[in-house]
């Protein structure tokens, strides 16, 4: 059995440490930050979507992008800056957004997404129900006409790839989630959408994987990881030097600095998201919901509502921009009238960075330069929705089988 290193305790990272200790493999995690942390892996939607098989870099969001940089309410927005990566990462995005790019991608992150619902499932059952698994599917709400139509296409996307849609009228639409009043005219329904709690689940692995004899490094900063010729024998920290057989890298939105340091580049990009959640709300859907013109998702975990959505690529910064989360609350009303802007008078905004590749494919491999070197990180807003898909797949690369699914268009090598 190997001794395996996993930089980054984020939900890819449990999930990482989880599969290879499930494996027989001993493990160590390092993170950077100390062990009662607030990272993007725990205040995000908790979304388990199948539904999304269309990354981020599509025909249109180009355009999209640069109109919608001049509204910081918008629901994506890249904050001005000259910033040579940031360009670079642009000019990827801007090469990724073809139809032909999301017609080789939607087959996989189809699989990749159905693959991680039967692992939850699975988790439910071995970890049991504390982290909250809801499989009552997820409504995508649409205020116009305009909106709806845009989704009837994707419902046709959908059906020929195998998955389940069905487009619903505003009457429809109130039957299947009665507890809630909408201003909308319509909706899709994904009833192999799932949702839960993050914050729970990330409790409950972290105890599992610590009962399955892991050790923790908190709190300590990489500042070397040693190799000879290709092969990685040890990572050196501010306290502590590991000796490892493998290594996993899943430095979430600092993965760029920690492959720079083994001469790899890593395009990536730190996406901005807020979310805000009400305790006890007006009213509590049973299904999770996005709202598809403001891009917002709506999660009920047990008694409380999350709100929360934007893309802001805005670079490695701790600061709220109170703009974007105006753009959210505003948003609630239009579709949930009961709602009211001063319903989040009193709620401190979360925010989390997720990491974005350019072409909205996450990295998920073994680059060519090491033998003993794993790349997963590069998730975006799916993150947690295909944590444990992923951390399996680096188990699989780990045990060195064959991976279970292609990962040729996952390459850490396809920007190189």
């Amino acid at each position: 059995m190997a001794r395996v290193c996993i930089i980054g305790a984020g939900i890819i990272g449990l999930s990482c440490a989880y599969s290879c200790a499930l494996q027989g493999h001993t493990v160590t995690v390092i993170d950077r930050e100390p062990e009662r942390r607030d990272g993007c892996s725990f205040g995000n939607a908790g979304m388990v979507v199948p539904s999304h098989f269309t990354p981020l870099a599509a025909p249109g969001m180009v355009a999209l992008g640069l109109k919608w940089m001049w509204n910081p309410e918008s629901p994506f927005w890249i904050k001005p800056r000259l910033d040579l990566e940031l360009a670079r990462w642009g000019f990827h995005f801007w090469r990724a957004a073809t139809s032909e790019r999301v017609r080789q991608a939607a087959p996989l992150l189809r699989d990749l997404s159905l693959a991680s619902r039967t692992a939850f499932q699975q988790l439910a059952r071995d970890l049991g129900p504390a982290f909250g698994l809801t499989e009552q599917g997820l409504l995508m709400l649409c205020r116009t006409q305009k909106a709806l139509d845009e989704e009837q296409e994707t419902v046709v996307r959908a059906r020929e790839l195998g998955l389940a849609a069905e487009l619903l009228d505003a009457r429809q639409t109130a039957q299947i989630e009665p507890g809630v009043r909408m201003s909308v005219v319509g909706s899709v329904y994904f009833p192999q959408d799932c949702h839960l709690s993050p914050a729970r689940l990330m409790a409950v692995l972290q105890e599992r994987i610590t009962a399955m004899g892991a050790a923790w490094h908190w709190g300590e900063e990489v500042t070397r990881i040693e190799s000879s010729g290709s092969t990685i024998s040890s990572v050196v920290t501010t306290q502590s030097r590991i000796a490892v057989d493998e290594l996993v890298v899943c430095g979430g939105s600092w993965s760029p600095g920690l492959a720079s340091g083994l001469g790899l580049r890593l395009p990536l990009q730190a996406g901005k998201g807020y979310s805000l959640t009400l305790q006890n709300p007006r009213q509590l859907p049973g299904k999770c919901a996005i709202f598809h013109e403001a891009r917002v998702a709506v999660t009920p975990m047990g008694s409380s509502l999350r709100i929360g959505g934007t893309m802001e690529i805005g670079g490695l910064n701790n600061t709220i921009d109170p703009r974007r989360v105006r753009g959210i609350i505003r948003s609630v009303p239009l579709y949930y009238p009961e709602f009211q802007p001063s319903d989040f008078s009193d709620i401190r905004p979360w925010f989390g960075l997720r990491p974005c590749s350019p072409d909205g494919l996450p990295y998920l491999g073994r680059p060519e330069k090491y033998r003993n070197l794993v790349i997963a990180t590069g998730h975006a807003m799916m993150g947690l929705s295909l944590a444990p898909i992923s951390g399996q797949l680096v188990a699989e690369l780990i045990d060195r089988r064959k991976p279970s699914t292609n990962l040729s268009l996952l390459s850490p090598d396809r920007f190189a």
